[in-house]
């Protein structure tokens, strides 16, 4: 009888246990679906030829759905993720609030067999009233060849 009292309560541990682990699952996947992010588009850019000889441009379009981010910096990586050099309008980019705007990266044709990825990533502004914590960043690949 002594034995059966205690594997009882062992039991109502472990469902408790396992009811409190659930709890915080679940509020971590509510916590984590209301974090936004920004969007790029294209995911897959196409590559154009540009008003410069042996240079080609992608067209992207960067959409800001952080009420707390204002700005983005655009890099170009290859496929280990070291920085390549390429031009555009801006390096740093401020978009506002639901706002989208469109930008051009400009790439040497002599980049492109190594250059990947197009990203952005978000700028947090460093202050004592902002509760921002995450930087994202959002990637697009380059594949294939210019049009």
């Amino acid at each position: 009888v002594q034995q059966n009292r205690y594997r009882e309560a062992h039991t109502r541990l472990l469902c408790w246990l396992v009811v409190l682990r659930s709890s915080i699952i679940i509020a971590f996947l509510f916590w984590a679906t209301a974090l936004s992010g920004h969007e790029m588009t294209p995911a897959y850019p196409i590559l154009k030829p540009s008003h410069v000889a042996g240079v080609v441009k992608a067209e992207m379009s960067l959409f800001n759905s952080r009420e707390e981010v204002k700005y983005y910096q655009i890099e170009l990586f290859d496929l280990n993720w070291n920085n390549l050099p390429f031009s555009s309008t801006y390096k740093i980019i401020k978009v506002g609030y639901k706002e989208r705007k469109d930008f051009d990266v400009y790439i040497r044709k002599s980049d492109l067999d190594i250059a990947t990825y197009i990203c952005t990533t978000s700028k947090v502004k460093k202050t004592t009233k902002s509760s921002t914590l995450i930087a994202s960043k959002i990637c697009s690949r380059i594949d294939g060849k210019p049009v």
